[in-house]
This record gives structure tokens, sequence and C-alpha cells, in this order.
């Protein structure tokens, strides 16, 4: 099959398919973009996969770190699904892109991970702000990057986390540029959804938080703040990537910054439970 026809399925094609489309496109290798904006209503996760000996430090990192990471499911060692989070749901497949990092460092960007996976390793999901953005539309705050077709984006901060074994570090942080009307409006929405980060971490000067330049991510796609605009910041789920440059493992896979896992879960669960 020609790369022409691997990426022949684009982003405003998926904008209103149901989530079984979606994953389809994506495990088929057909779709390997960013997922804000689609899958309307269901859960969208970021991905940390590490071996098992480390599994139990990140999860306490999770549990001592809920913003950034909260955590709404967990693999069995050496088994790629996720049964809690969807019934045909594979770690290994259904993210449109991958990261490979060793030792700390990122050495591959791939599509899916099935020559990497290994009987030792775990995966975590954890919930993602692009989650929330369905909500905020619908209360009519426009989310810019989605409308630009771009990569939400993400910056590294001097907001620091609170350490378990060898992850630590410093907070990532996801900007959307709001409306000075609708910053009210925008916290107690976002309030709602504890799965997608809740509400903003900060909001306004970006230099209080460590960002020297707005227009300038560390991850993502630039998005212009526009005069009575306000900067507004929440946690974000590439946190851990930030963690496992200092954890420095062997070996680490994640989604690649934007490209999430979607999964069967409603976005307005306050615990990760599949419809029955």
């Amino acid at each position: 099959m020609s790369d022409a026809a691997i990426d022949a399925v684009d982003h405003a094609a998926l904008k209103s398919a149901d989530t079984e489309t979606l994953r389809a496109a994506i495990r088929a290798g057909r779709y390997r973009r960013h997922t804000a904006g689609l899958a309307t209503g269901r859960l969208q996760a970021n991905l940390a996969i590490m071996p098992e000996r480390v599994a139990l430090d990140f999860f306490r990192y999770c549990q001592r770190n809920p913003k950034p990471c909260p955590l709404v499911g967990v693999t069995d060692t050496g088994d790629p699904r996720l049964l809690t989070l969807g019934s045909d749901l594979d770690i290994r497949t259904d993210a449109p892109a991958y990261d490979v990092f060793e030792n700390g460092e990122r050495v591959a960007t791939v599509p899916d991970i099935r020559e990497l996976w290994r009987d030792d390793l775990v995966g975590f999901a954890i919930g993602c702000s692009f989650t929330f953005e369905h909500a905020l539309e619908e209360a009519g705050v426009a989310m810019r990057h989605v409308a630009m077709d771009a990569t939400v984006p993400m910056f590294r901060t001097t907001l620091e986390t609170v350490p378990a074994g060898p992850f630590g570090g410093g907070m990532v942080v996801s900007m959307r540029p709001i409306a000075e009307r609708d910053l009210a409006r925008t916290v107690e929405i976002c309030r709602r959804y504890p799965l997608a980060h809740g509400a903003p971490v900060h909001v306004g000067d970006p230099a209080a938080i460590g960002i020297a330049d707005v227009s300038a991510p560390d991850w993502g796609d630039p998005v212009p703040v526009r005069s009575g605009e306000v900067p507004v910041f929440w946690a974000c789920g590439v946190t851990p990537q930030n963690a496992v440059r200092r954890a420095r493992l062997p070996l680490f896979i994640a989604h690649s910054p934007g490209a999430m896992l979607v999964t069967d879960v409603d976005e307005r669960a306050e615990v990760p439970v599949l419809d029955t």
C-alpha cells in the first residue's frame, strides 16, 4: 500500500465519525494526526508505557500528581488491552502515533508499537484535556487550535510535580486563548471534568510559570492570543514525558503529543466505567 493510500483519511473526514470508525482508521494506519475535535462524547487519554519494575513508582507519581496525571486505566503486565476503557482497545495500535524513548531521549516516532511490545510492559492511560473541549464548544467557547486543525500548544513550566521513585520534574501545560468574558464560564465547565485535568492551573502571564514565549511551544503548534483574550493553561498529560527524562528508563513509550487514545468511556464519567 502506498503512503498516499495509508494517509487517505483526513481530520475533516473524521469529525463526525463514531468511535469505532475513528479507531479503525487509526489502527489501519490511515490517520496519524491529532485527535482534538474528534470522538465527541468519549474520554480521550494520554499513554505512558514502561517496564513493570518501575510501574509501581509511576502509579505513585500519578497518585501524587492528579492534575497533570489523572489516571484512568492500567493494563495487566504484558497485556496491551485496556478492558475498563474499551472492549476492543489495543494500546499497541490505537493511538495515531507513538514516541519511543531510550535512556530519557526520544529516539523515534512510529505509527504503532507491535514490534516493540514485550511481556514485561505495563501501560497507563491518563486523562486528556481534549475531553472537555467538546463541552466548552457547546457552551460557545471557541477552541482556536481545533478551528485551525492544529495540535494544541504545550509548554514546559517551573511548576514542580511531587516526585515518586525516579519520576519527577516540572509540569507540562497546554494553552488555549480564552476571551476575557468567557473566563469564569470556562473554569466552571472544566472543573466538572477531573479525569481531563479539571480547572486550569494558571491564567494570564506565561512568565509567572516559566514560559518565556507563548508563541513558541515545546510541543504542538503555535496558536495566537488575540486582543481581548487571555492565555489559559491546563495541566497536561505530556508531563510524564518530561518526567521520563529524569528517570532515564532504558525504554519508555508514549503517545505523540496531541495524538491520543480514544476510549469508549463517556467523557462525563467521574470514574472510567464502560457502558454495558
